[in-house]
C-alpha cells in the first residue's frame, strides 16, 4: 500500500452557486459522499430563490464547507474566488447541478499523478427525469446534438484532449496561466484549458470520471442557454481565430441555409416563381434529417423521449447557430449579466 492510498492528498472543491435551491444540496451530498479530505467552497452569487440560505444551512452543518460571496453573480468570478479562499493544492470544480459519482475525486487524483497532467476530467453524463429533459440528455451524448465532443461521449477514449468538463487541476497550473478569464461569461471552461495547452500542460480525458449533469427542463430554457453559448463560443473564435473548426461553424451555417432557403422558398409561393419555390427543400430536408436521425438513433429510449427529440435537436442547433451568427453586441462583450435562472 502507498503512502498516498494511507494519507490520500486532500483537495479543495469549488462550486460557482446561483438559483440552485432544486439541486444544491444533492449535489454538495454527492460531494461528501466521496470520502477524501476535502474542502468545499460554495462561492454563491445573489440569487432569487433559497439558494443562500440552503448553502448556509450546510455550511453551518458541517465544517468542511464554507461560504463565499460572489457579488456579481457570473461563473468565472465564482470560481476565482472560490480558487483563492481555497487552502489546497488540488482544485476540484463541480457545478451546484452536477452529481459526482463514486469515487471521482481519488481517480481524478491519481491520474493527474499518474499522467502529470495540469487538468483532468471526464464525461459529463446528462440525466433528465421528465421526457424533455432525457431528450435533452440523449442529445447531449449524442454526435448529432452536440458535434461529439469527446466529453460528451462515454465511449471516447482515455487521453489528451481539447477540453473536459470541469476539471481537476493543480493549483500551480491555474496560477500560471491566471486563472478563468472573468471576461468570459460562458465558454471560460474551454478558454481556460485552451490556455492550459498553449502554456505546454496537459489537459487529459478519462472516461472514468463520470458527473452527473441536469438538462434543461424546457424549449425556452434549453433555446435560451443555446443562445447565449452560441454568442459566447463566436466571441472565443474571434478572440482565437486558430479555434475555429468546422464543428463550430455547421450550426450558423445551418440557420442561414434554412433561413435563406425558407425566404426565398415563401416568396416563390405567393409570386408562382418556381425556382425560388425550391428553397423549400433547405428547411423540409433539415427536419426531414433531425425526424429520421431521432427516429434511427440506437439508443434505448421511451417512445415519448424519442418523439421530443426532433424538438430538442432543432432547438438546440437554430439556438446556437443564430446566438454565433448574432455575437455579442460591443458594449456587451464580458459584461453579460449572469443567467437569473436555469429553469
Amino acid at each position: 500500500m502507498t503512502s498516498d492510498a494511507v494519507h490520500p492528498t486532500p483537495v479543495s472543491v469549488i462550486m460557482p452557486v446561483l438559483n440552485e435551491q432544486r439541486h444544491l444540496a444533492r449535489s454538495v451530498a454527492g460531494v461528501l459522499a466521496q470520502d477524501h479530505p476535502m474542502e468545499i467552497i460554495l462561492a454563491v452569487g445573489p440569487s432569487s430563490d433559497r439558494t443562500e440560505q440552503i448553502a448556509r444551512e450546510l455550511a453551518a452543518a458541517d465544517p468542511r464547507i464554507s461560504v463565499v460571496e460572489n457579488p456579481s453573480g457570473t461563473t468565472p468570478d465564482a470560481l476565482n474566488l472560490g480558487i483563492a479562499a481555497s487552502r489546497h493544492d488540488i482544485i476540484v470544480r463541480v457545478d451546484a447541478h452536477g452529481e459526482l459519482t463514486p469515487g471521482y475525486i481519488q481517480r481524478a487524483v491519481e491520474l493527474l499523478e499518474r499522467t502529470g497532467a495540469a487538468n483532468v476530467g471526464g464525461h459529463m453524463a446528462a440525466r433528465g427525469t421528465t421526457a424533455f429533459e432525457k431528450a435533452v440528455a440523449v442529445a447531449y451524448t449524442s454526435p448529432v446534438g452536440l458535434g461529439g465532443g469527446s466529453f460528451h461521449l462515454a465511449n471516447s477514449p482515455e487521453g489528451p484532449a481539447d477540453t473536459v468538463f470541469l476539471g481537476v487541476f493543480r493549483r500551480e497550473a491555474l496560477q500560471a496561466v491566471g486563472g478563468y478569464d472573468p471576461s468570459l461569461l460562458r465558454a471560460q471552461d474551454w478558454d481556460l484549458n485552451y490556455r492550459l495547452r498553449k502554456s505546454g500542460r496537459t489537459v487529459w480525458f478519462s472516461p472514468e470520471l463520470e458527473v452527473t449533469y441536469r438538462p434543461r427542463s424546457t424549449a425556452r430554457a434549453l433555446a435560451r442557454q443555446f443562445f447565449r453559448t452560441g454568442q459566447w463560443r463566436r466571441e472565443v473564435m474571434r478572440r482565437n481565430p486558430d479555434t475555429v473548426s468546422p464543428r463550430y461553424l455547421a450550426p450558423p451555417l445551418a440557420v442561414l441555409t434554412i433561413g435563406v432557403g425558407t425566404a426565398a422558398g415563401l416568396v416563390g409561393v405567393a409570386t408562382g416563381n418556381s425556382t425560388l419555390r425550391k428553397g423549400l427543400a433547405a428547411p423540409l430536408g433539415y427536419l426531414a434529417g433531425v425526424c429520421g436521425a431521432a427516429a434511427l438513433m440506437r439508443r434505448p429510449m421511451g417512445a415519448q423521449v424519442r418523439a421530443r427529440l426532433p424538438l430538442v435537436l432543432t432547438v438546440m442547433h437554430m439556438a446556437w447557430g443564430a446566438g454565433a451568427l448574432v455575437g455579442l453586441p460591443e458594449e456587451l462583450r464580458g459584461q453579460e449579466a449572469p443567467d437569473e435562472s436555469r429553469g
